[in-house]
C-alpha cells in the first residue's frame, strides 16, 4: 500500500538535494598546475566563488530546514514549492562554475546574481505561503514568526548577511 508523502520524507529528500549540490560545486575545484602557493593564489576567484556559493547553500539549507519544521502534512503544493525552491538552488553550481572560469566577467556574475535573486525569491514565496492551511496544515501566525525573527541567528538574518 502506498502511503501519503510526509514532512520528514519531503525534509530528507530535500537535504539528499542540498547534499549533492554541495558534491557538484566542490567537483569543479581543480588543484593549480604548479605546486606553489603563488599558482594557488591565482585561482582565487574559483576559490572565492566556491566559499560564496557553499556559504549560500549552507544558509539556504538552514533556512529550508527552518520552514520545514512547520509543516504537519506533504500537500502536493508543499512539495511543488519545495522542487522550485531546489531547483533554483540547484543553478548555483552551474552559475558559480561559470563565474569561476571566467575570473569575474560581468555577465557570468551578473548570471550569478540572478541565481541569487531566484534562490532567494523562490525561499520568499516558500516562506510566505508556508502561512495558508492548505500548504503546511496549519496556520503560523505573523506574531509568532515575528518573534522567532527576533533572534540575532534567524535564517533570514544569516541569509542577509551572506547577500552582502
Amino acid at each position: 500500500m502506498l502511503r501519503a508523502a510526509t514532512p520528514e520524507r519531503l525534509c530528507a529528500f530535500s537535504d539528499a538535494v542540498f547534499a549533492v549540490l554541495i558534491t557538484v560545486l566542490v567537483l569543479d575545484l581543480r588543484p593549480p598546475e604548479l605546486p606553489t602557493y603563488k599558482a594557488l593564489l591565482l585561482l582565487w576567484p574559483t576559490w572565492l566563488s566556491y566559499a560564496v556559493s557553499y556559504l549560500f547553500i549552507a544558509i539556504v539549507w538552514a533556512n529550508h530546514h527552518h520552514l520545514m519544521r512547520y509543516a504537519t502534512t506533504a500537500t502536493p503544493r508543499l512539495m511543488w514549492f519545495n522542487f522550485a525552491h531546489l531547483f533554483s538552488v540547484s543553478l548555483l553550481p552551474l552559475s558559480t562554475a561559470w563565474m569561476a572560469v571566467s575570473e569575474l566577467a560581468p555577465q557570468p556574475v551578473s548570471f550569478y546574481a540572478g541565481v541569487f535573486f531566484l534562490v532567494n525569491g523562490s525561499s520568499t514565496i516558500f516562506a510566505v505561503s508556508r502561512r495558508l492551511p492548505p500548504l503546511s496544515g496549519r496556520v503560523v501566525t505573523t506574531a509568532s514568526t515575528l518573534y522567532r525573527r527576533r533572534s540575532p541567528r534567524s535564517p533570514r538574518e544569516r541569509e542577509a548577511l551572506a547577500k552582502i
